[in-house]
């Protein structure tokens, strides 16, 4: 009976010890060339709390364009700001901004009548928004050309991973 109670109490001493919670062990280690406008990869540690932002598409630029129309929602650079800034309103009500974010899709539709994505464009945009004096981190990111989004306008759209300690 006594070897029993004592089995008993190991065993509910091992499994508080494994259900208390651990602490956060370090910070997001972010790797990348000084000089990349990416990083080539971001670890988050275990006790950091995950935000991960759904697709994110441009905001009319000019309501008043036709329906469907790259016009009415701007060229690419236009629209990559309008993305980015409706993503740090999204992390703003979670406490978090850009400087979280640890990884980005970035899917490009080339504009009308060219064969391929407006990269340059995309960049420029992004680096109002990362690797700036005012907001020096930047994310893992993946930039790839698909054929079409939703609206025939739309020429951009972001998800975005942001990281952040537990609160």
């Amino acid at each position: 009976m006594r070897a029993s109670f004592l089995l008993l109490a190991a065993s509910a001493a091992a499994l508080t010890a494994c259900s208390v919670a651990r602490p956060i062990v370090g910070e997001i280690r972010r790797v990348g060339a000084p000089q990349s406008p990416i990083l080539s990869s971001a670890e988050v540690p275990a006790g950091h709390r995950l935000v991960y932002v759904s697709g994110t598409v441009p905001d009319p630029a000019d309501p008043s364009a036709p329906a469907g129309s790259v016009q009415r929602f701007g060229d690419t650079a236009a629209q990559t700001r309008s993305v980015l800034r409706k993503i740090e309103a999204e992390l703003a009500q979670h406490g978090l901004g850009l400087g979280n974010v640890v990884m980005m899709r970035v899917f490009l539709v080339a504009p009308p009548g060219q064969s391929r994505m407006d990269f340059q464009g995309m960049m420029t945009a992004y680096r109002e928004f990362f690797g700036t004096p005012a907001q020096p981190n930047r994310p893992a990111r993946s930039t790839m050309q698909v054929s079409g989004l939703v609206d025939p306008g739309w020429l951009v759209e972001i998800e975005a991973t942001a990281a952040a300690p537990a609160r």
